[in-house]
């Protein structure tokens, strides 16, 4: 078996009942094989960017996985088409959105997939999230560039990893 990495994905729905998405998507994650969920954030409300449609409903997740990083990034895709996610133009309203934004601290660029994620840094709707359940890999710098960006949290009940994982989901 290939040695672990723990990677960082970001979820975000702005269709249908976009926070069951989300929490079904996260519920998904945790069952992909060779892989652990370590932590998922609270769901947070965004204002579409350079797109249009409802607010959107985002959350990061941590995952400790034996997966490559092309092997996570098509098994999240596989979520994404099982919840309905289609591509008909550039950032499109959606009914799930997975992004690969960290795996460990590899550096990855090709032309399917760029890790780190090339927007996280200018995304609120990435960095509270990622700043709530891994603080060391955000900065106050990074949150003070995007302050201006309306996101905040919905509910006061985190996701967490724990063995209770499927109640607090709702699942």
């Amino acid at each position: 078996m290939r040695e672990t990495v723990v990677a960082t994905v970001g979820l975000g729905a702005n269709l249908g009942d976009a926070s069951a998405t989300v929490r079904a998507a996260i519920a998904a994650i945790a069952t992909l094989a060779n892989t652990e969920l370590l932590r998922a954030s609270h769901l947070y409300a965004s204002a579409p960017i350079d797109s249009s449609g409802p607010d959107y409903i985002n959350a990061v997740v941590q995952v400790r996985t034996a997966l490559s990083a092309p092997a996570l990034l098509a098994e999240l895709q596989t979520i994404e088409r099982a919840a309905g996610r289609e591509r008909p133009y550039r950032n499109a309203p959606r009914t799930l959105d997975l992004d690969l934004l960290l795996y460990g601290d590899a550096h990855i660029s090709s032309p399917a997939l760029t890790v780190p994620h090339p927007r996280m840094q200018q995304r609120a709707f990435v960095l509270l999230p990622l700043a709530e359940i891994a603080p060391t890999l955000v900065d106050a710098a990074a949150l003070a560039a995007v302050q201006d960006q309306a996101v905040h949290a919905l509910g006061s009940q985190k996701l967490g990893s724990d063995s209770n994982l499927s109640r607090q989901i709702g699942i």
